[in-house]
């Protein structure tokens, strides 16, 4: 089981090769804001969980687990994006919050939030609704 921590680096892996092709320390580093030190020492530690293959000074793959992992994750943070905007949180506390709670929910909150959204999809008036609520709770 992949540790939050673990769960970070793989997303922004998975982000960096699907942007760019490849993804280096430097650039992962640079992306979470940690040491290339750091980064080189969860690297192995993802090698010896078989979510990538790392190559000392050629590079790494990702494993089809850990494809899998950094999509599924990847999505995880798009959905959780795409929640708190349709509900109405403020574009610049989206990231930040999405970053405080994405591995602090389940897969089966997961599940429920992308259900939500989908109602609200089929549904588009209960979104007109929804923030016809929080403007009359904002007014009070």
């Amino acid at each position: 089981m992949a540790t939050p921590s673990m769960e970070d680096y793989l997303e922004r892996i998975y982000k960096l090769i699907d942007e760019k092709g490849y993804a280096r320390v430097s650039d992962i580093a640079e992306g979470l804001q940690v040491h290339p030190s750091s980064v080189t020492k969860m690297i192995q530690k993802l090698d010896k969980d078989h979510y990538l293959v790392y190559e000392k000074y050629r590079g790494l793959i990702l494993t089809p687990k850990g494809k899998k992992m950094g999509k599924r994750l990847m999505d995880r943070h798009h959905l959780l994006e795409e929640f708190l905007t349709v509900i109405g949180v403020q574009e610049g506390n989206i990231y930040g919050d999405v970053e405080g709670i994405e591995h602090h929910l389940s897969w089966d909150s997961i599940t429920c939030i992308e259900t939500l959204l989908e109602f609200f999809r089929r549904n588009p008036t209960r979104v007109a609704d929804l923030k016809q609520i929080r403007n009359e709770i904002e007014q009070d």
